[in-house]
């Protein structure tokens, strides 16, 4: 039977006993993105990732989502090394914020995953003791010893990692993809994999995003001809929009720009950044006088140019969404084209078939991976994941990156594998795995939640506070501010009601108005005096007026105050 950690959280785990390694999942584990897993073994602490999620639209107001730290809050001194897998967002988007709390923890990882995250530092002004590693490469970190290796993904320079110690030993994968013809000829390292092996793997935290997907998921090289021919065959301008770190897909651009004759302009604070590092680092190659200034694109003839810019996503503020909405120095009309070529993540549709709307209505012929093959997944199907398990043949197997079905899936592949299903587990964040002598055990589970970044503010916002607004945004709000006199009883003001996004105008009120004013006499004559149960009748009326009358349950704010009070 698989494993799983959904039993109530428990006030205490065991005491962690010498040469025992606990395993903590920070985030990542149940859901796609923000990864951080902990690893702490004879007093010493490992990290692999500290990325960011994305907010929904049941969100409003956060720009970012974090892994929960707060286990390990008052243990950063012993934390030994982070190690980064590679430059998404999804893998270094926290460092920042983690480094915030100790800027001297040392980070591990391929020159462009470096390049990227210090970059990110510099924004909030972090010099971050880095140490560059490559595939092959073999570095000690207290108690762990790393070998890391070279695994294929829709970034250059990813890496995975092959982890031993006196606990056991474990691999993992990070993002893991299988392309057998990758633009840059770095294939995923399956003979270090065999060696691993060989060696006796105990566990394998593997990669599950694309695990429900039968075969295999293509070759990036695949993508060049749809793309070439979205530029070749259009007459006006193309603006192709893309993950501001998917170096590979903007070769792509690159490459079809100076084949069709046209220049390409860079768009959008983090497209710029990156694409720059890139360019610095030779991970993305074009040929002189192809790039020019955004600005100077504009002035260019329109059958001569090429954006590359952020916003596949339907962001509200991103560059793309800005152009559908007009908002923009980036103009699109009859003969201009707009190419999507990245995912659609889970969540976005709305706000990205509306972009597509507002871009078509325009005029602008609108490809996507629904109507061209603009985009494969940077994520291995389950025929990969499959390959990696059978050239590991792991011992015990622990699905990560991923919702539960995705886990849930990893985990049948692993058993299709070999693996015993008793040997599989699966776990969302906050689930403790012991590791002692090779083998994992599950031992409780910590409470692990959402941190939130809201403007300048870390952790803050509390799940009330985005019910709170999304009342605001859904259903409206209403204010009642009532003047009573407490020595007569007697109302003196108001009701006055005020309400934003809930109905036209307050005349809408008007029927209202003598119901809780009816209601306010009533408390008032049985000798209520407390301004806090008089505010409570009055948003019983008006509360059980919106839901029956209007279909509403927009939040009420009553205000009574005492006369005396209000002079």
């Amino acid at each position: 039977m698989t494993q799983t950690t959904t039993e109530s959280i428990p006030v205490q785990l065991p005491t962690l006993a010498r040469d025992t390694m606990r395993i903590i999942p920070h985030g990542g584990l149940g859901e796609v993105g923000r990864n951080m897993t902990s690893f702490e073994l004879n007093g010493k602490i490992f990290i692999i990732d500290v990325g960011v999620l994305f907010p929904e639209s049941t969100q409003p107001g956060v720009d970012l989502i974090l892994p929960d730290i707060e286990i390990i809050l008052d243990r950063l001194d012993d934390v030994v090394g982070i190690f980064l897998t590679h430059g998404h967002e999804d893998h270094i988007g926290g460092v920042p914020y983690l480094l915030k709390r100790k800027p001297d923890i040392p980070l591990i990882g391929s020159p462009l995953t470096l390049a990227l995250v210090e970059a990110k530092l510099k924004e909030h002004r972090i010099t971050p003791y880095t140490l560059t590693v490559h595939e092959g490469d073999v570095e000690e970190f207290g108690p762990f010893k790393c070998e890391f290796w070279a695994v294929n993904h829709s970034i250059p320079d990813s890496l995975g990692v092959h982890v031993t110690s006196k606990a056991g030993s474990f691999i993992h994968t990070a993002d893991l993809k299988m392309d057998p013809t990758p633009l840059d000829g770095r294939l995923t390292d399956l003979r270090a994999l065999g060696r691993f092996g060989e060696q006796g793997v105990d566990l394998f935290l593997c990669d599950s995003t694309n695990a429900e997907v039968p075969g295999h998921s293509g070759s990036e090289a695949s993508v060049g001809p749809a793309i070439h021919e979205a530029v070749r065959t259009s007459t006006g301008r193309v603006i192709v929009s893309s993950f501001a770190s998917h170096v590979h897909r903007v070769q792509h651009v690159i490459n079809a720009a100076a084949e069709n004759r046209r220049k390409i302009a860079f768009v959008g604070r983090s497209m710029v950044r990156n694409m720059g590092i890139a360019l610095d680092l030779d991970y993305l190659r074009a040929p002189d006088g192809v790039i020019v200034d955004y600005k100077k694109a504009l002035g260019m003839p329109r059958d001569k140019v090429v954006f590359v810019c952020t916003g596949s996503q339907g962001e509200t503020l991103a560059v793309l969404n800005r152009i559908a909405q007009g908002d923009h120095a980036i103009e699109v009309g009859e003969g201009d084209r707009v190419v999507l070529a990245s995912s659609l993540v889970p969540g976005n549709e709305v706000p990205v078939s509306n972009m597509i709307n507002n871009l078509m209505k325009v005029g602008a012929d609108v490809v996507h991976k629904g109507n061209a093959k603009v985009h494969v997944s940077g994520h291995g199907f389950a025929d990969e994941l499959l390959a990696a398990y059978n050239v590991i043949k792991p011992n015990y197997a622990m699905p990560v990156h991923g919702e539960w079905r995705h886990l849930t899936a990893n985990a049948k592949i692993a058993v299709k594998s070999g693996v015993r299903p008793d040997h599989t587990i699966i776990t969302e964040n906050g689930g403790v795995i012991d590791l002692k002598n090779g083998v994992p055990t599950k031992v409780g589970e910590v409470p692990v939640g959402f941190v939130y970044v809201d403007g300048k503010t870390v952790g803050t916002v509390t799940e009330d506070d985005l019910k709170d607004r999304l009342t605001l945004s859904s259903e409206g709000f209403i204010s009642i501010y009532t003047v009573v006199d407490p020595k007569t009883g007697k109302i003196i003001a108001g009701p006055e009601f005020h309400a934003r996004a809930f109905a036209p105008d307050d005349r809408v009120f008007e029927p209202l108005v003598p119901q809780v004013r009816k209601a306010l006499e009533d408390a008032l004559d049985d000798g209520v005096r407390d301004t806090y149960r008089l505010s409570q009748a009055v948003r019983r009326v008006v509360g059980r007026w919106a839901g029956t009358k209007q279909r509403r349950r927009p939040m009420i704010v009553p205000v009574v105050t005492f006369a005396n009070s209000a002079e």
